[in-house]
């Protein structure tokens, strides 16, 4: 494992925000699972990704399964609620709008009642525990827990701290950050790939649906 250099040198600051109705009882000890659902999906003809279906199964169902078995509670950001709540997890908007990602992370960190939060993508449709076990054991000592994976950070299938919260409020006010940049300007734990093959050789956990093609790949249905 290596560390992610800070590009601005700025401290930890642990003191901030820190969630206080978490019952740390979960397989997962004080964290939340967030399932990021934003973007236009104009490629898919704009549908709600989280409802492609991998065996019949919404994307989003399946997630939000994996969440509730692995943490205290597991929460949606969505603008739109409406596709997501029959799925029974609370939905929750952007608070700081047109931020995409980054704004949905932020969002996600405001409302989750533990320290830490695991934010993946709505359109992944394998995430797996045993990854996500991998990077919970990293989380002594960082704001937040990357895999690299060929060459890239993964940032919507990671774990970020509420410290991170003055970080993200500071940038997205000030302009529109990565998530990638916002993982490095926080001094992220990193994760590196020939760590990660060995609980996910192909790198599955990563894939996400934005194109026809994808679906076809990865064998998912329209709803």
């Amino acid at each position: 494992m290596e560390s992610a250099e800070s590009r601005d040198g700025m401290p930890g600051r642990r003191g901030a925000a820190r969630g206080n109705n978490c019952r740390m009882t979960a397989k997962v000890a004080g964290a939340s699972g967030a399932l990021i659902a934003g973007g236009a999906a104009t490629r898919l003809g704009g549908a709600a990704k989280g409802l492609l279906l991998l065996g019949g199964e919404p994307i989003a169902a399946r997630g939000l399964a994996l969440f509730r078995g692995l943490f205290e509670e597991a929460l949606v950001v969505a603008n739109d609620p409406g596709p997501y709540l029959p799925f029974g997890a609370p939905v929750i908007p952007d608070l700081i709008a047109g931020k995409g990602a980054p704004g949905g992370v932020h969002a996600a960190l405001r409302a989750a009642r533990c320290e830490w939060v695991f934010a993946a993508a709505c359109d992944m449709p394998f995430l797996g525990e045993e990854g996500i076990a991998l990077l919970a054991a990293r989380r002594a000592g960082a704001r937040a827990v990357l895999v690299r994976w060929q060459g890239q950070l993964e940032p919507l299938h990671a774990f970020w701290s509420k410290s991170c919260l003055p970080l993200f409020e500071e940038r997205l006010r000030a302009g529109d950050p990565g998530l990638q940049e916002l993982a490095l300007a926080a001094g992220a734990a990193v994760v590196d790939e020939a760590e990660w093959r060995e609980v996910d050789p192909l790198g599955r956990s990563f894939e996400n649906a934005n194109t026809p093609a994808d679906l076809v790949r990865l064998g998912l249905g329209r709803p």
